[in-house]
C-alpha cells in the first residue's frame, strides 16, 4: 500500500448514492487520478489517501483508494480554497477571502470556538456567523463518522447511510448500540457489526445483541422468498450465529414478541416466526381476498349462456367446455383464479370476459406485474393494460422499510367493475396486499397465471397458496388447443412440466427445416456454445423469418457467472452486434461500456425517474421505471452528461451519468428476469451451473418465453437433470393456512 497527500482539485465523477468517485488529487509534485468510495468529500478538500496504483485499460494509471482521511488544510491558501468551494454554508469565494484576510492563522480557531468574531466582517450578521460556524463544525463531525467506522472494517461507502440515518450524533449512538447499524440497509454484514459491538464491550448475552441476531436471521430468510421460519430452526441458527444458549434466545424472542416486532403463529403444534410486516401482509391478503369474495355479487350477468352464444357468433371462436366453465365461474364469483400453461386458452377467456362485460357498460381494468407483461396483455386483448405499480400509484416504496413494523403504504382506490391481473405467479405478498387494499367490495377480481412457473422475486408464493387453500374458485386449464399443439415449443413446455424429455428434431435441421420452431443443439464445450450463440444472433436466423436480433431475439441463461453467464455473454454479444465505432460517443461506467443502440435493462425500482411518451399528437409524462424494464439507448450526450433510453413501451427517459448503475446490458438476461415477457425467438443457453438454479420450473419458464422459435444450446445431461429436478425449494409461507382458517 502507498500513501498520498494533497488537495482534491477536480471531481470527474461522483455517484451520489454510494459515493464512488473519480477525481484529480493535486500533490506538491503532480496531479494524480484517484478512484474509490469517498463520502462527504468535496472539491478543495485536503486528503491523506492509502491505496495502490492500478492500470485501467482505457484511462491509464489511477490510484485506487482503500482508506482515506480528510485533514485540515495545511496552508492558508488551501484553507481559503476549502472555504470557497461551497463546503461551508453561507461562504463563497469572496467571503472566504475576507475571513482568511481578517483572521489568518486563527481562522480555524475562530470558526470553531469564537464564531461571534466573524460578525466583524462586513456582510456577516451575528446569525450568519453562527450558521457559518455550525456548518464548519458539522462538516468535520460528519467526517469523524467515516474514521470511526473505518476502525471497525465498515467501509466508507456505508458512512453516508449512517449519517443520513443518525446525524451528527452517530458515534455516540453507535457506541451505545452498534446494532442500530442493522437499520441502515438490508445488505449490512451482521457479523461485521457484531464484531464491532464485542470490541466496544457489548456482552455476548446482551439483549440488544440477541434481538438483533434474531431479526437478522429472519431478514436473511426473506432473501430466498420465505416469509417465516420454524422456531426450532431459528433458535438453532441464532445459537450458531451468536454462540449463546437457547434460554437467552428464548428471552430475546419473548422481548421481540412483546414489542410486536415479531409474530409467532401456532400451526398444528408447530411454531412459525415472522417479522411483523410479513405476518401482517399475509393476514391482510387472507382477510381482504375472503371479504372480497364473500361480498354480494353485484356485477353478475343474468343470462350468461346467452352471452356465450353471442360471443361465439360475433368472434367465430368456438369456446371449449373448460373455457365456458371458466367464464361461468367468473360470473358466479367475485374472485376467480384461472391457471394453466401455454396454449391452454387463457387469453381467449380474458378476451371473452372483456367482450361480455363491456357490453354491459362495466369498467374493466387490465394489469400485470411488469411493463413487458402489460404490453403483451395490451397486444393480445386490444385493450390498454398497465403495470400494477402504475395502477396502484405506489409511490417511492423504501424496500428497507418493509422490515419496520410501523410501515404502511396505501395505494389509490381502483375505479373498476372488473379487474384482471395477468402473470400472477410474479406477484409477491406485499404487492398483492396493496392491490387487495385498493379494491372496492363488489368489484370482480380475476387472477390469471401459471402456477408452475418461477415464483415471485419478492417474498411469498401468493398464487400457489391461493390455489392450494381451495378457498378461491379456481379453473385449471390443462388441455392444449389443436392449433397450439402444432407448436413443439408448447408441446415441450408441457412435457417438461410433467417430467418428460423433449420431442425434438436433429439440430442439423436448423439449416434445412424452416418450419420447425424448436431446436436442441447438444454441445458441452463452453467456447463452442458461445460461438453458436454469436452466429445465431448475428444473421444466421435471417432465412427463418427475417429475425433481427434487436427486434426479435433474446438470449437467456440461468446464471450471471462464468463464460455463459449474463456478464460475459453481454460483453461478447455487444462486441458482435454493436461494436465500437470510431467517432461515436460511448460512456464507460462501473466496468461497462454503453453505446448508442445498446439493449439495456433497468435493474432496480426508481419511482422518481421522469419519462415522456408520445401518444398521438400529445406527450404523456409520468414518473417511475421499474426493475426488469428493457429498452434501447438512443443518445449519449456528453454536454448534458446524460444517456437517453427508449423503453419497449415507448416511454423515453434521461439518465444522468451518475445514475448508470441502475442499468445493465440486456443482450442476454437471466431466465428469472425474463419472467412475464415473451419474445419471438429465444436462444436459451444451458451450461453447468449451481444446482439450485437447475430446476424444472426454471427450464419451463424459459421455454414459455418463446413465441415463434426456441433454440436450446447446452449439455444434454444438465437439461435432463433440470427436467428431473422438481426440488425447487418450497417457500415457507403461511397464507394457505390463514385462508383455510379464516
Amino acid at each position: 500500500m502507498e500513501e498520498l497527500e494533497g488537495t482534491l482539485s477536480e471531481i470527474i465523477y461522483q455517484n451520489e448514492v454510494n459515493s464512488y468517485m473519480v477525481g484529480i488529487l493535486e500533490t506538491e509534485k503532480e496531479q494524480i487520478t484517484i478512484v474509490g468510495y469517498l463520502p462527504f468529500i468535496n472539491k478543495g478538500d485536503t486528503l491523506k489517501l492509502i491505496g495502490k496504483f492500478v492500470e485501467h485499460k482505457d484511462y491509464g494509471e489511477q490510484f485506487k483508494v482503500e482508506t482515506f482521511e480528510k485533514i485540515m488544510p495545511q496552508t492558508l491558501g488551501a484553507l481559503e480554497k476549502y472555504l470557497a468551494n461551497g463546503n461551508v454554508k453561507g461562504v463563497g469565494p469572496a467571503t472566504a477571502t475576507k475571513i482568511i484576510d481578517n483572521f489568518g492563522e486563527e481562522t480555524i480557531h475562530v470558526l470553531k470556538f469564537e464564531p461571534q468574531k466573524l460578525a466583524q466582517i462586513k456582510g456577516i450578521s451575528k446569525d450568519k456567523a453562527v450558521e457559518i460556524s455550525e456548518s464548519f463544525v458539522e462538516n468535520w463531525e460528519v467526517w469523524q463518522i467515516v474514521g470511526f467506522l473505518e476502525k471497525f472494517g465498515i467501509g466508507a461507502e456505508s458512512a453516508k447511510k449512517v449519517y443520513n440515518l443518525l446525524g451528527v450524533n452517530a458515534i455516540e449512538e453507535i457506541e451505545a448500540d452498534p446494532y442500530i447499524l442493522m437499520e441502515i440497509s438490508r445488505g449490512v454484514d451482521f457479523k461485521q457489526i457484531d464484531e464491532m459491538a464485542i470490541r466496544l464491550g457489548i456482552e455476548k448475552e446482551n439483549q440488544k445483541r440477541v434481538k438483533s441476531g434474531i431479526k437478522y436471521a429472519l431478514i436473511r430468510i426473506t432473501y430466498n422468498g420465505h416469509c417465516c421460519t420454524l422456531k426450532t430452526n431459528l433458535i438453532e441458527y441464532v445459537k450458531q450465529l451468536l454462540g449463546i444458549t437457547e434460554e437467552v434466545i428464548e428471552d430475546g424472542i419473548i422481548n421481540l414478541k412483546v414489542n410486536n416486532e415479531i409474530i409467532i403463529e401456532d400451526r398444528d403444534g408447530e411454531e412459525w416466526i415472522y417479522l411483523y410486516t410479513f405476518f401482517n401482509a399475509e393476514q391482510q391478503i387472507a382477510d381482504r381476498v375472503m371479504a372480497l369474495d364473500k361480498a354480494r355479487n353485484i356485477k353478475k350477468v343474468s343470462n350468461i349462456e346467452k352471452e356465450l352464444k353471442i360471443i361465439e357468433e360475433k368472434t367465430d371462436i368456438i369456446l371449449s367446455e373448460k373455457q365456458k366453465e371458466a367464464i361461468k365461474a367468473i360470473n358466479e364469483n367475485n374472485v376467480t383464479i384461472i391457471t394453466g400453461g401455454p396454449g391452454t386458452g387463457k387469453t381467449t377467456i380474458i378476451k371473452s370476459i372483456i367482450e361480455i362485460y363491456k357490453q354491459k357498460k362495466y369498467k374493466i381494468v387490465l394489469c400485470a406485474p411488469t411493463g413487458r407483461a402489460a404490453k403483451r396483455m395490451t397486444e393480445t386483448t386490444g385493450e390498454e393494460a398497465s403495470t400494477l405499480h402504475r395502477l396502484l400509484e405506489i409511490g417511492k416504496v423504501d424496500e428497507e422499510s418493509l422490515f419496520k413494523k410501523d410501515t404502511e403504504y396505501k395505494g389509490a382506490p381502483i375505479d373498476a367493475d372488473i379487474i384482471i391481473v395477468d402473470e400472477v405467479s410474479m406477484v409477491d405478498m406485499f404487492i398483492m396486499s396493496y392491490l387487495l387494499d385498493c379494491i372496492y367490495k363488489g368489484t370482480k377480481l380475476i387472477l390469471v397465471g401459471d402456477s408452475d412457473q418461477l415464483p415471485s422475486v419478492g417474498p411469498g408464493s401468493v398464487l400457489h397458496d391461493l390455489i392450494a387453500s381451495e378457498k378461491m374458485t379456481t379453473v385449471h386449464l390443462d388441455k392444449i388447443f389443436r392449433q397450439a399443439a402444432k407448436s413443439k415449443i408448447i408441446v415441450n413446455a408441457h412435457r417438461v412440466n410433467s417430467g418428460k424429455r423433449f420431442i425434438e428434431k436433429d439440430d442439423k435441421e436448423l439449416v434445412e427445416d424452416a418450419k420447425q420452431d424448436f431446436f436442441f443443439i447438444k454441445e458441452n464445450n463452453q467456447e463452442k456454445i458461445l460461438e453458436q450463440v454469436l452466429s445465431l444472433c448475428n444473421g444466421r436466423l435471417k432465412k427463418f423469418g427475417d429475425y433481427d436480433f434487436f427486434e426479435s431475439i433474446q438470449v437467456l441463461t440461468p446464471t450471471k457467472k462464468g463464460l455463459l453467464g449474463t456478464r460475459e455473454l453481454n460483453k461478447a454479444l455487444q462486441k458482435e452486434l454493436n461494436p465500437h465505432r470510431d467517432g461515436e460517443t460511448e460512456k464507460n461506467s462501473m466496468g461497462a461500456t454503453f453505446r448508442i443502440g445498446d439493449r439495456i435493462m433497468q435493474i432496480k425500482n426508481n419511482y422518481d425517474m421522469y419519462w415522456e411518451r408520445l401518444k398521438g399528437e400529445e406527450v404523456e409524462a409520468g414518473n417511475g421505471v421499474f426493475n426488469g424494464e428493457v429498452g434501447t439507448i438512443i443518445e449519449i450526450n456528453e454536454k448534458e452528461k446524460n444517456i437517453t433510453v427508449k423503453f419497449d413501451d415507448e416511454k423515453i427517459c434521461w439518465y444522468e451519468f451518475n445514475q448508470l448503475e441502475e442499468l445493465e446490458h440486456s443482450y442476454c438476461i437471466t431466465i428469472h428476469k425474463a419472467q412475464g415477457s415473451e419474445f419471438d425467438v429465444i436462444i436459451m443457453v444451458i451450461p453447468q451451473a449451481a444446482p439450485m438454479l437447475l430446476t424444472r420450473n426454471l427450464l419451463y419458464t424459459g421455454i414459455t418465453r418463446a413465441k415463434k422459435m426456441l433454440i436450446i444450446i447446452g449439455n444434454e445431461r444438465v437439461v435432463n437433470y433440470m427436467i428431473d429436478n422438481v426440488d425447487s425449494k418450497k417457500r415457507n409461507t403461511g397464507l394457505e393456512y390463514k385462508l383455510k382458517n379464516n
